[in-house]
């Protein structure tokens, strides 16, 4: 008779972790490791992930009006993010488990630390990506079918680091579906403003995640993994501040192609991107793409950015 599994012991903090985060301090110990292994100890790619959604259902609330059953989108879209991005970044460790025993930065994670077996990995995937499929089922048909369709773009994002240089593409394209999703969860269809948004989504994408892969692009180039990162390297501020406009005119693209009632809305709106704009810059004048901390942080600051623009969306969308 073969003695039960135990569940993985609690290690060290993974590197890039923040210091006292909730799952080192609260978490049960046999659970840490599972949560680390979705990220729960680094919420800023939920936020990320949930932040397009935020957008999404106030940009096609402004078109007609706030309903009550955008409080559950808003809602669920929340706990999806966060479901979706756990069982995500550990579809993504399991496929990076050698480059991240290779690299400074994530060797501490759960599966090349060895807190975590790969198969109990994969059930942990599934289990998050079932209770997703729960939410995802109280939407409309059309928003079903677009979170489904998402599983695509989910599978394929950890491989595109392997055959180009633009990864951050692929995570763009990811990332920001939400804002789709939740638009045509509200909508019942998906309109030009939705698109709009969602290329202004991917372009902001490019912009942090590029800040981000600043941080590996010297294991990145011993191990022969692509980023846009090390394919700019020099003239990466050049890139970055034309993605920050390029986002920017595609964010007012999406407001101005949305037929809201009145003057005021889409002016509020509008503001918002200015806002989100100035937040950018903001950013760039801090950021310091040879030092890793500075790029950690910037590349955090993107959460704020993100939620000032959804205020001024929803704003617009109450008016």
């Amino acid at each position: 008779m073969t003695e039960p599994q135990k569940m993985p012991e609690a290690a060290a903090p993974v590197a890039d972790a923040p210091k006292g985060n909730w799952v080192d301090r609260f978490a049960p110990a046999p659970w840490v490791p599972y949560l680390r292994l979705s990220r729960a100890d680094r919420p800023i790619g939920t936020w990320l992930l949930y932040i397009p959604c935020l957008w999404g259902v106030a940009l096609a609330a402004m078109a007609d009006s706030v309903q009550f059953w955008d409080l559950w989108i808003v809602l669920s879209c929340g706990l999806g993010a966060f479901l979706m991005r756990g069982a995500g970044c550990t579809w993504n460790d399991i496929t990076d488990r050698d480059f991240d025993a290779a690299v400074t930065r994530t060797r501490s994670r759960p599966i090349p630390s060895g807190q975590v077996t790969v198969r109990a990995a994969l059930v942990w995937m599934v289990a998050q990506a079932l209770v997703a499929a729960l939410i995802l089922f109280s939407y409309n048909w059309l928003a079903i079918g677009l979170g489904i369709a998402s599983l695509v773009l989910v599978l394929i994002y950890p491989f595109a680091k392997r055959f180009t240089w633009w990864p951050q593409v692929f995570l763009g394209l990811a990332f920001n579906w939400g804002a789709v999703l939740a638009y045509a969860a509200h909508a019942g269809h998906v309109g030009l403003p939705a698109l709009f948004l969602y290329a202004a989504g991917i372009s902001w994408t490019l912009y942090y995640d590029t800040i981000y892969a600043h941080q590996d692009k010297e294991d990145d180039a011993l191990i022969g993994v692509k980023s846009t990162a090390r394919l700019f390297g020099a003239r990466s501020r050049q890139w970055l501040w034309g993605f920050a406009v390029l986002t920017m005119v595609l964010a007012s693209a999406a407001i101005v192609t949305t037929p809201a009632t009145g003057v005021w809305p889409p002016l509020v709106a509008l503001a918002g991107v200015w806002g989100f704009g100035w937040h950018l810059a903001w950013q760039m004048r801090r950021l310091d793409l040879e030092d890793p901390t500075s790029c950690m942080v910037i590349f955090r600051a993107n959460r704020d950015a993100g939620l000032a623009l959804a205020l001024f969306l929803a704003a617009a969308a109450f008016l």
